[in-house]
């Protein structure tokens, strides 16, 4: 069991409980190197859990409230004159943080949506032509509410597929809602979560999920499922080489949270619903329905 990762595990648990699926599913996005869309109702964590976030791998958490007056200088940054030096300094936005809550990204306009763009891309931004270089392991997760439409700007699927998954928390069982409410009795704030991951470590991590095997049957696997979302007829975007390289690298996290050196078709399955939720173009009512007959017409290698 790597320990670290055992580490991050718990801290997240206890901070969003009795959701241990959904925090296995947080980290394999975190450790490969992804961005999170969660589409979910207000109230259900998504904000303790960026925080635990944050404060377990030793990071700095930023929050950004979009609203439809956002620019995307309140995002990246701007620079401004300073009458002594008679130069312009840059002044940092939210984006210059190791973990940032995007909360109701799609009721800002699509302008200052694009500005995160490059940030999740390319991990910098550029501002007033130069470039400003972002934490190696900038994380940003991105909230919309499910159920309201009126004053949204939907995401468009170029920025939709920035994100390597998307995922919904949902409402906690009723055991784990009575322990929340006795864990609060006495509380006047949120109790801070322990640092759990040494400078650098979260960054090792990753490039050890990077370098896990993946067995040439493994590889043609996910182009064989990759080239089915192409040919569905109920998929209106096929799944990009981009996305494809997405998943490989989320079931490398998945493999290695489990404590495999390689991944296995498994593995691959696990994540599918997260993945390609986020950039097939599919309506939400059919997401579960169509990726199981995509995993179902492709024969799992032995």
């Amino acid at each position: 069991m790597n320990h670290a990762a055992n580490g991050l595990r718990r801290t997240l648990n206890r901070a969003l409980r009795g959701k241990p699926h959904v925090i296995e599913q947080v980290l394999a996005c975190l450790l490969a190197r992804g961005h999170l869309l969660l589409e979910d109702l207000p109230g259900l964590g998504k904000t303790t859990l960026a925080k635990a976030l944050a404060e377990a791998v030793g990071g700095r958490f930023a929050r950004v409230q979009c609203t439809p007056d956002l620019l995307p200088g309140d995002i990246t940054g701007f620079s401004v004159f300073n009458q002594k030096t008679r130069e312009f300094d840059f002044l940092p936005g939210p984006v210059f943080a190791d973990v940032l809550l995007a909360d109701e990204i799609n009721r800002t306009t699509p302008r200052t949506q694009s500005a995160l763009l490059e940030a999740m891309a390319e991990r910098q931004v550029t501002v007033d032509n130069v470039r400003h270089s972002l934490s190696p392991t900038f994380f940003v997760i991105a909230t919309q509410n499910p159920v309201e439409h009126h004053g949204t700007y939907p995401l468009p699927e170029a920025q939709l597929d920035r994100f390597a998954m998307k995922l919904s928390i949902g409402y906690p069982e009723r055991g784990d809602e009575m322990e929340l409410l006795e864990a609060a009795l006495g509380e006047m704030d949120r109790p801070s979560q322990e640092r759990v991951l040494a400078e650098g470590e979260l960054k090792e991590l990753q490039t050890q999920v990077a370098r896990l095997t993946v067995a040439e049957s493994v590889r043609a696997y996910l182009v064989d499922l990759g080239r089915a979302t192409r040919r569905h007829p109920a998929v209106s975007l096929g799944l990009s080489p981009r996305g494809l390289l997405t998943w490989q690298r989320v079931a490398q996290a998945w493999a290695f949270l489990h404590d495999r050196p390689f991944v296995t078709p498994d593995d691959v399955q696990e994540v599918a619903e997260p993945v390609l939720s986020v950039r097939l173009g599919l309506a939400a009512d059919r997401v579960s329905e169509v990726i199981h007959q995509l995993l179902e017409s492709i024969p799992v290698p032995v």
